[in-house]
């Protein structure tokens, strides 16, 4: 039947901002998808980021500098609880679900190196994987659709209920049914291996990105960079934390380039993560 045909688990950040070098993380989810589409277990986390929460941020996701301090945990207590629970998934083999992944799993990891944690690639021993994201996905078998392709318009397109868009819980249960709807849509990324699927993104979201950054030389500013890397932005060396505090964990792998957002991006912020 496939990966689509079998319990699958969904990942959500809601965060101070979209730069991935100095946002924060205020709440987070892996929520579960049933092989009959019935909503599984839902683990779910609020932190104190130790900043304040823009306003903006709090008017998108609901939550404020107030709630945070008062309710939320230790960021660096709340980021390793969610950076374990994430490396156990993916020790596991089993694939995990992100929209725009390399926002995500880049904050995530930016997180770690901020608070002296081992980072998700350390624990694993390579780059993260297998990830299957709805936004690389959905451009590769659906390159030349008109319009929007944010978490909320995906859910539109492919008919799967979003309710409560922007809480981290239901966003990543709507990333799972999305991703599950593409596959069984799709052969040709349905039938595939987790593995093998990651690597067709790895390959897609690098040819989407090459096609994206082609466009925008020619029609607006021919400087304009468009991040590549999935579903991992490189840490700057100067930032990162050494992978070392692993005991015996070999360096990551290098996160092969990939995603295209769908606007240029600034170094390290990147773009089409709003549900």
């Amino acid at each position: 039947m496939g990966w689509h045909g079998e319990a699958l688990i969904g990942f959500d950040l809601e965060t101070t901002g979209t730069d991935v070098e100095s946002d924060r993380i205020v709440t987070a989810a892996l929520a579960g998808l049933e092989p009959d589409g019935r909503p599984a277990a839902a683990r779910t986390w609020l932190i104190d980021p130790g900043v304040p929460i823009p306003a903006e941020a709090a008017a998108i996701h609901g939550i404020t500098t107030a709630q945070a301090r008062e309710h939320g945990a230790p960021a660096a207590a709340g980021v390793e609880g969610i950076v374990e629970a994430v490396a156990e998934i993916l020790r596991s083999g089993r694939p995990l679900a992100i929209m725009n992944a390399r926002y995500d799993l880049s904050l995530l990891d930016r997180e770690c190196r901020r608070h002296g944690i081992a980072p998700l690639s350390a624990r694993l021993g390579r780059a993260p994987g297998p990830v299957v994201d709805p936004l690389v996905l959905d451009k590769h078998v659906d390159r030349y659709r008109k319009g929007k392709r944010t978490l909320q318009a995906l859910c539109e397109h492919y008919g799967v209920p979003l309710v409560g868009a922007h809480d981290a819980g239901a966003d990543a249960l709507a990333a799972a049914r999305v991703a599950r709807c593409i596959g069984r849509r799709h052969d040709t990324v349905g039938g595939l291996e987790p593995a093998a699927l990651h690597d067709l993104q790895i390959r897609a979201a690098a040819d989407q990105a090459a096609s994206f950054q082609r466009y925008l030389r020619r029609t607006s500013d021919p400087r304009a960079r468009v991040e590549q890397a999935w579903p991992l932005i490189p840490a700057q060396r100067d930032a990162a934390v050494p992978d070392a505090a692993v005991p015996g964990a070999p360096a990551p792998a290098v996160p092969v380039r990939s995603d295209a957002p769908l606007r240029p991006a600034a170094p390290g912020r990147p773009t089409e993560h709003s549900a």
